[in-house]
């Protein structure tokens, strides 16, 4: 597969980055990373893009801040001007959302009208979230690919395994990213009392789709102590995933929080159908987060930020984008890339999130030990969803809509799929050209 073969040049004295996306509510997080991890990865340059100026400067004004008050030497820049912004970068990360917090709270919503998950990147509003990003993306892609021909691009945006998928097959110099890794990492660190650096995971699954089926103290081959973890912590990582503690016992293993929407489906939607969707809460957030940018004496990421999500990105960002550049990042990371025989089940061309060796050649996914048919059942099925929700985000029409939707576990009866394609359109139009 393409990522495999790429190099890339050492990492720059001082490298230039840029984010698109970057008035997102989210880019403090990325920024106070930046500016603390700045020996991993030297910065000359950090441009944040974003159509929306308002938020924009806001933004920018924080992020020089918090840099003057960490001593951190490079300049920040904000733009409007895409191919301007991404000029000469050496890499490109995206977290942009397409039809903004409106869009969400429409994903979160009508599914529900269904008896379906509403969510922003499973089922049927994870779908939309596809349909109307992976066509911007690749747009924003091939106009990086002109401008910065040599440059890494990282995506955050969700669905992270459709996007990055749709990098890869246009033979994008791309490695998607999510923080549910290394959130789970810090954790056992914590439960452990040892460096996060410490503890390796046996991560296997797709994006938000995942189970810790080890955790192992040195490396991928130190020993596995997920056993000790859960007989002694068990009741406190159920708790944070809102499971019952005998699902982890019976499983052995630890999945991300995501797989509650699976196995405690129904559950899920009575409790979101009895309270306001994450979209309402998340709004409010950000209207307060954005007045506390706009502050000229607040020059560090303020506590509020933690409630918005996304713990630990700008860690595992550093690390990423130090190791692709060449830098001093781990030697093994957990990312989204071609599967290309990793899961023996799938196709090569599917994109896993997996343990891999990150380098300037980009990820190589590390053997994972053999997954269970537990496991590997479900993979299989989203994978299959996956492949037919890239094909309707490529190629449109409600018949592709209807077919992904079919094929999800999360929805999988043909009145339901008939019904939320319905609703999905209807709801997306003005993103979805050929509706």
């Amino acid at each position: 597969m393409p990522q495999s073969t790429v190099g890339h040049p050492p990492l720059p004295r001082q490298a230039k980055i840029a984010v698109v996306g970057g008035g997102s509510t989210y880019t403090p997080e990325l920024i106070d990373g930046f500016a603390r991890l700045r020996e991993a990865l030297p910065l000359r340059e950090l441009v944040l893009i974003d159509p929306a100026a308002d938020r924009l400067d806001l933004v920018g004004g924080l992020a020089r801040r918090i840099f003057a008050r960490q001593g951190h030497p490079g300049t920040i820049s904000t733009t409007g001007d895409l191919d301007a912004g991404v000029a000469g970068a050496d890499a490109v990360l995206l977290q942009l959302r397409v039809g903004g917090q409106a869009a969400r709270q429409q994903d979160e919503t009508w599914p529900l009208e269904c008896g379906c998950v509403g969510q922003e990147t499973t089922g049927a509003g994870g779908l939309a979230k596809a349909l109307r990003t992976v066509p911007v993306v690749l747009d924003i892609a091939e106009r990086v690919r002109r401008a910065a021909p040599d440059a890494w691009i990282v995506d955050f945006t969700n669905p992270v395994g459709i996007v990055t998928r749709a990098l890869l097959r246009a033979g994008h110099r791309a490695v998607g990213l999510c923080n549910v890794a290394i959130g789970l990492q810090r954790k056992f660190a914590a439960l452990l009392d040892t460096a996060p650096g410490e503890v390796h995971l046996d991560h296997v699954g797709l994006n938000h789709l995942t189970w810790e089926t080890g955790v192992r103290l040195g490396g991928p081959e130190g020993e596995n102590v997920l056993p000790r973890l859960l007989a002694a912590h068990g009741d406190t990582l159920a708790g944070d995933l809102r499971l019952p503690r005998e699902i982890l016992d019976r499983l052995g293993a630890v999945p991300s929080y995501y797989l509650r929407y699976f196995y405690e489906h129904d559950a899920v939607v009575r409790e979101m159908k009895a309270g306001p969707p994450r979209a309402t809460e998340v709004a409010a957030l950000e209207e307060r987060l954005l007045e506390m940018y706009g502050d000229p004496s607040l020059d560090e990421k303020p506590a509020l930020l933690a409630r918005r999500g996304g713990a630990y990105y700008s860690e595992a960002a550093v690390d990423l984008v130090a190791s692709l550049l060449g830098g001093t990042g781990s030697p093994y990371q957990v990312v989204n890339t071609y599967n290309d025989g990793t899961l023996p089940f799938l196709p090569d061309d599917a994109v896993v999130e997996v343990q891999a060796a990150v380098g300037t050649k980009g990820a190589a996914p590390l053997p994972p030990p053999d997954v269970d048919p537990l496991y590997r059942g479900l993979i299989a099925s989203v994978t299959a969803y996956e492949e037919l929700a890239l094909e309707a985000a490529l190629r449109g029409g409600r018949d592709r809509v209807f077919k992904a939707l079919l094929a999800h576990p999360l929805v999988g009866q043909h009145a339901s799929a008939e019904a939320l394609t319905e609703r999905l359109v209807a709801h997306n139009r003005e993103h979805l050209p050929w509706a």
